[in-house]
């Protein structure tokens, strides 16, 4: 579909592509973005002293706001990878076919969606399940051996998407760049 000749259609066509692709682009910035400032800048100035007694709060609020934040990235960057599949394929008829996923592209595309499938999956329990319930022992009990677990749980989820997010971002560019 993006080698549609010299023709209006065509022209309108790569547009959109291109319109995607920067919207895609966009979206991991500011996903990755977040993620990184959460963990090399904000907790680190949370561990201050000064702002101790702080920081279960502020950890919260930061987490619920980042967790909207995060989500609506999420869903732009599954339509928008949606979409620049398809632009790539071709038509949605070759995505169905798998000899498309058979070629080097498709076999990185699809380890990327791997990892992006196991980023929701996470994502998901960390923030809806094991983020809030460790805030709440926070607020509750901060000293309490299961609060320590939650956290400690809530802590490996977060870096472990981080991991992933970064492995995500290296196979975007192996696709784009061979």
């Amino acid at each position: 579909m993006l080698g549609s000749g010299g023709t209006m259609e065509g022209a309108a066509i790569r547009t959109l592509y291109l319109v995607s692709v920067g919207l895609h682009i966009v979206a991991a910035a500011a996903w990755l973005g977040g993620m990184l400032f959460l963990v090399l800048v904000l907790v680190p100035v949370l561990r201050a002293p000064a702002l101790a007694p702080h920081a279960t709060a502020a950890i919260r609020v930061v987490g619920v706001r980042y967790r909207s934040f995060g989500w609506v990235t999420l869903l732009v960057l599954v339509a928008t990878g949606s979409v620049n599949a398809w632009f790539r394929a071709g038509d949605a008829a070759a995505l169905a076919d798998p000899a498309w996923w058979a070629n080097p592209f498709g076999r990185l595309l699809a380890m990327k969606l791997a990892l992006v499938g196991t980023v929701l999956v996470l994502s998901a329990v960390h923030d809806f399940h094991v983020g809030p319930r460790a805030g709440r022992l926070m607020a509750e009990a901060p000293g309490a051996p299961a609060t320590a677990r939650w956290r400690a749980a809530a802590r490996l989820l977060g870096r472990v998407n981080l991991l992933l997010a970064l492995a995500i971002v290296a196979l975007a560019v192996r696709l784009v760049r061979g």
